[in-house]
């Protein structure tokens, strides 16, 4: 492969603070919210123009989606992020579960006043391009933007960037499962003008339950049985018509999947209907094709529906995602790192930073928390081997696949978000290193800003 030699330059230095999270998803915004409550200088990074990663840049609005009656929750800002929505007018009850959707678009709005609030610096249209390194640990980063390249300088850096850039350019050694073995990805995409009494009735003439997803391949589960009456909003029966009827391609016979909620004014959102497999979303070739992919099937999709679903007649497309849905690429290998075990079984450790109830959701399993039953988030997970003054937020904290289809979700995210945030500042205020962190000051500090981690 050619290659062309880059000049050295002198890059100007445009921030110097005590914590920089990059990445604002719930993972990133939850850390950002938590060092700054915490009382260390904070900044947060997003390369677009808006925080909350998958919520506003994707369109995953089903925040909760897993919580039912005896559902034990976590606590800490990842709650906070769906009350406050909801008292912001940002979110509608959840179709499937005891839970607020948060609506995508007006969540921008929420997140940007949570960070003012927080007194976090703001650092849209920033993507990070690579660490700054000295000594083995991590100083800071190098970003471009429309101003070129800037650097900027943090004694404590947090990756939220999900799928571990930073740890993985600084050198902190990280896995992908194969190409092929990765969970599909999925471009979220909106419609209006559905009739809602219309749609409605139609669902509740044929409810569908968790048992129904099986059948087609991408959405073949192994459940603990519990989980197979419960209502699920899935559609799939008006795009095996369409396939019948040739508006579907006969290759395609993935599509299937859930709404999210259905407005009175007619809008019908977060249509998680279309995975396209073997994309790596560390490759930006792969990327191009799962986007432009995944958006001719969502046309079909959008065609089926207005065939064969009632009231949907006359919908049309609202939006699309404003990039894909990616549920799997790299992961830390952490101090600890999670196991299936710890997820299923109800794992327990001492430097705790958070609980998260047994829901898995992934790799051919679903798991619902109906139970009670929970899992303690290790701050372990979160300390990549090798590298000083990082952090790691979000989906890929260290573990395996399993622990994964349970770690990965938003609300976890946020968790493993708020932990970090705190251990960043605790670190700075007791001047400890990340893998030598006082766990007991760690949780009270995390006590403090209401977090459950017992």
């Amino acid at each position: 492969m050619k290659k062309i030699i880059e000049p050295a330059r002198s890059v100007e230095v445009v921030l110097e603070t005590d914590v920089l999270v990059v990445g604002s998803g719930p993972g990133g915004l939850a850390a950002a919210l938590a060092a700054a409550r915490a009382g260390a200088r904070t900044a947060l990074i997003d390369r677009n123009g808006c925080f909350g990663g998958n919520i506003t840049q994707v369109g995953v609005e089903g925040f909760a989606w897993y919580r039912h009656e005896h559902t034990v929750d976590c606590e800490g800002i990842g709650i906070e992020l769906e009350e406050r929505a909801k008292a912001m007018g940002a979110a509608m009850p959840e179709p499937q579960s005891l839970s607020h959707a948060l609506d995508a678009e007006m969540f921008k709005w929420v997140a940007d006043v949570l960070v003012q609030e927080a007194g976090v610096t703001p650092l849209l249209h920033r993507l990070c391009v690579a660490p700054i390194m000295e000594n083995g640990a991590i100083r800071g980063v190098f970003t471009e933007s429309k101003a070129g390249r800037e650097a900027i300088l943090a004694k404590r850096v947090i990756d939220a960037t999900g799928d571990a850039d930073i740890a993985f350019r600084a050198g902190a050694p990280v896995h992908k499962s194969l190409k092929q073995e990765m969970m599909a990805v999925s471009v979220m995409f909106s419609m209006s003008g559905v009739n809602k009494r219309s749609f409605i009735e139609a669902v509740k003439a044929d409810p569908q339950t968790y048992a129904d997803w099986s059948g087609n391949g991408e959405w073949d589960y192994e459940t603990t049985g519990k989980e197979d009456k419960l209502f699920s909003p899935f559609l799939r029966k008006p795009f095996k018509q369409a396939l019948a009827a040739g508006i579907i391609p006969p290759s395609l016979h993935t599509i299937a999947g859930t709404w999210g909620t259905v407005t009175d004014q007619g809008d019908l959102t977060y249509l998680n209907l279309v995975h396209v497999p073997e994309i790596d979303g560390t490759d930006p070739n792969d990327l191009t094709v799962g986007e432009m992919r995944g958006r001719r099937e969502a046309i079909y999709a959008l065609q089926a529906l207005r065939g064969f679903m009632p009231g949907c007649e006359n919908a049309r497309l609202r939006n699309f995602g404003m990039t894909l849905g990616i549920r799997d690429t790299r992961k830390i290998d952490a101090l600890y790192n999670l196991t299936g075990t710890d997820v299923r079984e109800q794992g327990r450790f001492d430097d705790a930073i958070g609980i998260f109830p047994e829901f898995i959701d992934g790799y051919g399993i679903l798991i619902l928390p109906t139970t009670g039953r929970y899992w303690h988030v290790p701050y372990r997970a979160l300390v990549p081997k090798g590298i000083g003054s990082l952090l790691v937020a979000g989906r890929c904290i260290g573990g395996d696949k399993v622990s994964h289809a349970s770690a990965r979700n938003m609300m976890c995210c946020a968790v493993s978000g708020q932990g970090a945030g705190v251990a960043a500042a605790v670190s700075l205020q007791r001047d400890e290193a990340l893998d030598q962190l006082n766990i007991g000051a760690l949780q009270k500090e995390l006590a403090r800003q209401g977090v459950r981690f017992r």
